[in-house]
């Protein structure tokens, strides 16, 4: 993620036609940094990422801004890269819609294995999770309440580890 990051905001820069303020190289540690917010920004909800920053005292957390600055979270936002854009596969029959998260998917998948080993209680369903954007795996159904959205097979472990496999049988492994 740190190598990739890094190369994309490098090609922005190249594709800049005028002078620009080069901001310093995105870490290891600052990588990690930026990960741990993210996944607390899942516990903390608030209105809008600003509120994370904010100083008004009935949003104000200081934990967000004493660990890393909002402009240093925002820029590894926006360059966050997975797979170098250069090396795009070519569209044939085999194409892999998600190429550019194919090594993390990959990666969190064989982590998963090595520690995983499921019990005899399982349960297989299906779930439509709500989407709005343009995908071409999005699914429209009128009956439901998330009327778009992507539909996901989940195999749920009686310990609460859940394996996701998308209708596109691109295989997510999380635990929830």
């Amino acid at each position: 993620m740190v190598q990739q990051t890094s190369i994309y905001y490098q090609q922005n820069l190249d594709r800049q036609a005028g002078p620009s303020r080069r901001l310093p190289d995105i870490t290891f540690p600052d990588m990690m940094t930026f990960t741990a917010l993210a996944l607390q920004m899942g516990h903390a909800l608030k209105d809008t990422l600003h509120d994370y920053w904010s100083r008004l005292r009935q949003l104000h957390n200081s934990f967000y801004s004493e660990t890393m600055t909002q402009d240093r979270f925002l820029h590894i936002l926006h360059f966050l890269h997975f797979a170098d854009n250069s090396q795009r596969p070519d569209k044939g029959e085999e194409y892999d819609q998600l190429w550019k998260l194919r090594t993390l998917f990959d990666k969190l998948n064989e982590a998963y294995a090595k520690f995983y080993n499921p019990s005899e209680h399982l349960a297989v369903d299906k779930v439509i999770v709500k989407f709005k954007n343009r995908v071409i795996f999005r699914q429209y159904n009128p009956k439901k309440i998330k009327c778009f959205g992507i539909k996901i097979y989940k195999l749920c472990d009686e310990s609460g580890y859940t394996r996701h496999e998308s209708v596109l049988g691109y295989r997510l492994t999380l635990r929830q």
